[in-house]
């Protein structure tokens, strides 16, 4: 894995702190991503924690009060105006779809509702309105706390839920502003909002995640593969990653194998040309979590055989910048002669983005000033980033960094290597691409 998500809707700082340190005490390399709660609405928890039985055809009254206590045939939700935001005609989807209601009539204080379903109405379950815009602010008390508590861990990336615009990130963006944090922003996209707005969106974010869980209840299930193609293909456009989350293998929380149609979602994603894939309760809560990871990672290993770069490069918008023009030179050289591998040198990860966008074959090494950098990277689409400290010239980039990459990559002296690097020091971006052998590079006849 190259990523640790924490779900902060199931845990304390106290819990995701001790997580952290058992990640930093295995790797230094691995990013740490903290998903906020975000925007959303869930049902208040039962009197006596007894859940409500429903029955097709059930009359319940729907209330909007965070501190309600659900019974009989009235459901409290946490977002104080629910009634006045959500209309008659409108459907209430509880638990990500498994019990719909259809608003009948809508009173002072409360929405009259009929169960389209039968089923158990629990507490602290998620509650979705498709087609209608609720008012909610972006960030919750809860939100906040993680926000300060990931700036203070150093923590490398907020995936913020429910992005619906990017009034919702500059809310992130301004704490993090006013503490002088690098932590990046991770958009995840799960409703039909942050769909048409996915350019604002990625405008303001490092990245995105196709959050498929809601997302599948906001949209018709028909519509989410096009979606998601529409969103890796848009991201890639922008030069930014994106992940492809929920129920990839879902089976294997109870089971050690995966379904057939489990294994070709992942294959979908890839060849969609996706930055990442992530696993959710399989690794929570599954009972297989370790065949999990290895299952996902030998179906990625054998569909990226497969996948043909150069359908992306002439799809990929190459502006005025002299990064994004040599990152597709190196893409294209790399298809044309016998190279073995890539390798640049970043400050800020902006060349190792660049050539991700171009979905290469050859593995990208990464040559990282910062160790936050390195962690950065560690998302993007065929990068291996390092930590690697800055030298006095060009020509020791050059030698040291192939003499890395030849050692641990088991390269011999006859092949061939691109170096992407810059001439006018670590702050000034890319500048040359030099092909060559690693006994030239490294000076060993």
């Amino acid at each position: 894995m190259d990523v640790v998500r924490l779900n902060t809707a199931h845990q304390s700082t106290e819990d995701s702190t001790r997580v952290i340190e058992n990640v930093r005490a295995v790797s230094d390399k691995i990013a740490i991503l903290v998903d906020t709660k975000g925007p959303e609405v869930r049902t208040c928890k039962m009197k006596d924690e007894e859940n409500i039985v429903v029955r097709h055809g059930d009359t319940l009254k729907f209330k909007g009060d965070p501190n309600g206590v659900s019974y009989g045939d009235t459901v409290f939700v946490s977002y104080v105006d629910f009634v006045a935001d959500v209309p008659v005609g409108a459907s209430i989807l509880v638990d990500d779809g498994e019990l719909a209601f259809s608003v009948v009539d809508k009173k002072d204080d409360c929405l009259i509702c009929t169960s389209q379903d039968n089923g158990v109405l629990k507490g602290k379950k998620s509650v979705n309105v498709p087609g209608v815009q609720v008012k909610l602010p972006p960030l919750s008390d809860k939100d906040i706390e993680f926000i300060h508590w990931a700036i203070d861990n150093d923590i490398d990336f907020i995936a913020h839920s429910f992005v619906r615009n990017k009034e919702d990130l500059l809310a992130i963006q301004k704490i993090l502003d006013e503490k002088n944090s690098h932590v990046k922003i991770i958009s995840k996209i799960e409703n039909q909002e942050g769909v048409e707005n996915i350019e604002e969106i990625l405008n303001y974010s490092y990245g995105i995640m196709v959050a498929r869980g809601d997302l599948g209840v906001e949209l018709p299930a028909e519509q989410i593969p096009v979606v998601q193609r529409r969103l890796i293909r848009t991201a890639m456009q922008m030069r930014k990653p994106v992940i492809i989350a929920t129920q990839m293998l879902h089976t294997m929380i109870d089971n050690p194998r995966p379904t057939r149609a489990e294994v070709s979602d992942i294959a979908n994603a890839i060849y969609q040309r996706t930055d990442a894939i992530m696993l959710s309760g399989e690794t929570a809560y599954g009972k297989y979590p370790i065949d999990a990871v290895k299952t996902m990672s030998r179906v990625a290993f054998e569909i990226e055989k497969h996948l043909n770069p150069e359908e992306e490069i002439s799809t990929i918008k190459v502006n005025n910048e002299i990064t994004a023009q040599l990152a597709r030179s190196a893409v294209k050289a790399s298809l044309n002669l016998p190279i073995k591998a890539l390798i640049i040198d970043t400050n800020t990860g902006r060349t190792g983005r660049y050539l991700a966008a171009f979905r290469g074959q050859l593995p990208v090494f990464a040559k990282c000033y910062k160790k936050r950098v390195m962690r950065e990277l560690s998302l993007s689409y065929g990068i291996y980033p390092d930590y690697f400290s800055p030298r006095e010239s060009r020509d020791e980039f050059i030698r040291d960094s192939v003499k890395m990459v030849s050692e641990k990559g088991k390269f011999v002296p006859e092949d061939l290597i691109i170096v992407v690097g810059g001439s006018f020091g670590k702050n000034s971006g890319a500048s040359f691409m030099e092909i060559s052998t690693v006994k030239n590079m490294t000076g060993n006849q």
